[in-house]
């Protein structure tokens, strides 16, 4: 696998405690009330979102509530203030090793340079070594911290060494233009900010080709998913549609276009950047999502793979013996059966 989001889990960690049963709300012009956590990376789905899509398919009333970093969502699905979130492959793999009741549903994007570690010009770091004694920010296990962490091991750089710096996106951008930082790891539309006045060092793409991957993922709570298969099923139709149109159409998703519009409002990214930042991942349509490659058995390995360096690293206190209860097949073989 290539492209985990994008994007945390210390600030999680206390809420993990807290699982409660999501309520099902029913409501007479409604199938459901549903709570969706989403973030701010560029994707296909966001046009959906945007016109009211997910909604009209679903037969529901969805609350879209935007997150920062993945360890935000996954506290916010643990306690059961959200029942569909979004979020990267290391908050994922951290969740489910502290057995989080979620399923993976989707995986949303293999993430490639949507990622990267950018330099602060005049920081005086040129090559890995000059790393040392620098202050390098990042959201605390989230896809990019994992991607530095694996970018440090490469290099043979002691994380020890470094002055690492757990950071929202949003602090990221300013302490960056401050000075307060001499790098970061993040993603759009915080990337954007400080490639202004920074180099990028390396990407998601590169460190996936030195054995550390990266994906972002929709999960859903156990429960709400049980109790509302044809919403999740839908929710994924959704998702893959709107994949395949990009696929097919994306060369028309121009500065201008109405998906662009639509993107940029949701991601808060500048609009003249959005066609590259799409290109800066891939999205798997739902036969891929059936394939081995993914959802029929390379997700479950690729999450096991990410927790045992978690565990490496001393992010996680232990891992499980199987991490296939926390991917599902069964709402992209639905959808697939859908008109």
């Amino acid at each position: 696998m290539s492209r985990l989001s994008r994007r945390g889990v210390f600030a999680a960690t206390a809420a993990l405690g807290l699982l409660i049963a999501a309520p099902a709300f029913v409501a007479p012009a409604f199938a459901a009330d549903v709570t969706i956590g989403y973030q701010t990376g560029a994707d296909p789905a966001k046009v959906a979102q945007a016109g009211g899509a997910y909604e009209t398919a679903t037969k529901s009333s969805i609350d879209w509530r935007k997150f920062d970093s993945g360890a935000d969502v996954i506290a916010a699905i643990a306690s059961g203030a959200i029942q569909i979130g979004y979020v990267g492959s290391s908050p994922l793999a951290a969740a489910a090793s502290r057995e989080v009741p979620i399923e993976t549903i989707y995986v949303a994007a293999l993430l490639g340079d949507a990622e990267a570690l950018v330099v602060r010009n005049g920081a005086g770091i040129e090559k890995p070594a000059d790393f040392k004694g620098k202050k390098v920010a990042v959201p605390f296990v989230s896809t990019t911290h994992y991607s530095l962490l694996a970018a440090f091991k490469h290099w043979g750089v002691d994380p020890k060494s470094v002055e690492i710096l757990n950071l929202r996106p949003p602090e990221i951008a300013a302490a960056f233009t401050r000075g307060d930082i001499d790098a970061a790891y993040v993603w759009d539309p915080a990337l954007g900010k400080i490639k202004e006045t920074g180099k990028v060092f390396t990407s998601s793409a590169e460190v996936a080709k030195w054995g550390a991957p990266t994906f972002d993922a929709w999960i859903v709570r156990k429960d709400f998913a049980k109790a509302h298969p044809e919403i999740v099923a839908q929710f994924v139709k959704v998702t893959a549609d709107s994949y395949a149109d990009y696929a097919k159409n994306g060369a028309s998703w121009t500065v201008g276009s109405p998906q662009v519009a639509a993107i940029a409002k949701l991601t808060g990214a500048k609009p003249e950047e959005i066609p590259e930042l799409l290109k800066g991942n891939k999205f798997p349509l739902l036969a891929d999502q059936l394939s081995e490659g993914l959802l029929g058995g390379g997700t479950v390995e690729a999450v096991t793979q990410t927790a045992a360096f978690l565990k490496e690293q001393g992010r996680i206190d232990a891992v499980l013996k199987d991490y296939g209860p926390y991917v599902s097949r069964v709402p992209a073989e639905q959808a697939a059966k859908l008109n």
